[in-house]
């Protein structure tokens, strides 16, 4: 019984990588990477890509999406998964907060551990390969959900505890995290690294660390948060392979048993059993990658936290395999080959500074982009909204047409008209940076009594990810 049923999963198992590889032979398999940091919309993109193309697909509600703008599509479906090990994607509830039968729409909560979607996109095919079998083709979109904060953990897979120490102690020491970093640095100053290990001590000073980390996430827009397990640890919250901080001085002579020693030890434990595991599993074989950024909030806190996030987008891109790609490839060994940067909620500003603001993103990732063009890599930046959350709205002020936007603040009951600013159309230094700062407000979702999403630019989107895909 035993061997009959282990021979049957054997056979299921390569089953599984036959059908796989037969698709990816047919260029009919597509693994997307949806790529961001914490709050940069991925939930609300992936509820907008699988609402438009299941129930909006339409050539008018997207236009420059081909297939849709010469009627080619026939349906899309969501489709039972290939890793049965991680939940599916709730698109319904994710859907349900947007669309809500009844009470004001909301945006859907952010994601606390993986899951994955499983689309099949059925069009006419009208060239190549596939015109010569059938004249109606499938491709499969297979995309990956996970917290933003378990995706800042990545840069440790190339740290040591002491590069690490080094890194996080120094960040500890800059605005805005020194005004809140004081109760943590008090208390590291009181631990004596070389003494033998207090489990008691390293656990409250750990404490003191996550609590830094909690606040520093609730109130800014900071990027370098690490451990990220330490903001959404799920079923990690208390095991000691958390309960770890950075140190002033983290040299390479450790004395056996000491506190320093216990720390560096869980570091190491944590980077092998928590992070290597997560990359491994759930960040090889992509194809395609969509890097959603939220520029405008960053812009609000300044160039510290601007810079910090065009710093951490380039650490990350590190950890994805890049390069052109062709028939065996795509068999053996895919690549990303296409990549597209997106700074999102441009509806948050006025349409004729959506060109400012994906120039502003270019400059963060430009350095990285020229690496990757150099291996062949197709790279595009724009601007775009996965659902719209406000209008836009003229306002003629003494014999002057101003662009504004219409839509309700988050937090706030009213609903208003508001001028946003022009953001700057490169990354700008502190010498440069206006003396008032940035404003840029967040808005909630708008009501729809016709239960649809609107989007900007979300065919754009689909036409660069997956137009090629779609012939």
């Amino acid at each position: 019984m035993i061997t009959t049923s282990s021979a049957k999963n054997a056979f299921n198992k390569f089953k599984g990588k036959a059908e796989k590889a037969v698709h990816r032979s047919l260029d009919q398999h597509v693994k997307l990477a949806v790529t961001g940091l914490s709050g940069s919309g991925k939930t609300a993109f992936i509820t907008a890509l699988v609402k438009h193309l299941t129930s909006q697909a339409t050539d008018k509600n997207l236009p420059f999406f081909d297939v849709m703008q010469q009627q080619r599509h026939i349906a899309t479906k969501i489709v039972p998964q290939q890793a049965l090990t991680i939940p599916t994607f709730d698109y319904p509830k994710a859907l349900s907060a947007l669309l809500p039968l009844e009470g004001q729409p909301h945006w859907p909560a952010s994601t606390e551990r993986i899951n994955t979607l499983r689309l099949a996109i059925k069009y006419r095919s009208n060239a190549g390969l596939r015109g010569h079998f059938a004249p109606q083709s499938t491709l499969y979109l297979d995309i990956i959900d996970y917290p933003g904060e378990w995706l800042l953990d990545l840069p440790m897979l190339e740290q040591s505890y002491q590069q690490w120490s080094e890194q996080q102690y120094a960040l500890l020491q800059c605005s805005p995290r020194v005004e809140k970093s004081q109760p943590f640095l008090t208390a590291l100053s009181e631990l004596d690294l070389t003494a033998p290990v207090d489990e008691n001590a390293l656990s409250a000073i750990a404490t003191h660390y996550q609590t830094l980390l909690v606040s520093l996430k609730q109130d800014t827009k900071l990027a370098m948060l690490q451990p990220g397990r330490m903001l959404m640890p799920g079923e990690l919250q208390g095991a000691p392979l958390l309960l770890f901080f950075p140190v002033a001085q983290a040299n390479d002579k450790v004395v056996a048993g000491s506190n320093l020693a216990h720390l560096q030890k869980r570091f190491y434990a944590y980077v092998k059993e928590v992070v290597k595991p997560f990359y491994t599993q759930h960040f090889r074989n992509f194809d395609r990658q969509i890097v959603l950024v939220d520029v405008l909030s960053a812009l609000n806190e300044g160039p510290e936290t601007l810079q910090e996030q065009g710093d951490v987008i380039k650490q990350l891109l590190v950890h994805f395999n890049y390069g052109e790609t062709g028939f065996l490839k795509r068999l053996f060994k895919p690549n990303i080959d296409k990549l597209l940067f997106a700074a999102n909620k441009s509806d948050h500003i006025s349409s004729a500074h959506h060109k400012d603001l994906a120039l502003l993103l270019d400059s963060l990732v430009h350095e990285q982009s020229n690496h990757l063009k150099f291996d062949g890599v197709k790279i595009e930046t724009m601007a775009m909204s996965s659902i719209m959350a406000t209008m836009p709205k003229q306002v003629v002020e003494q014999g002057k047409t101003l662009n504004c936007i219409y839509g309700k603040p988050l937090s706030e009951s009213q609903w208003l008209t508001y001028l946003p600013p022009q953001p700057p159309m490169r990354m700008l230094n502190k010498d440069e940076w206006p003396s008032h700062g940035f404003e840029f407000l967040s808005f909630a979702p708008m009501p729809s009594p016709d239960k649809q999403l609107k989007h900007i630019r979300l065919d754009h989107v689909m036409q660069y990810l997956l137009g090629d895909k779609l012939t």
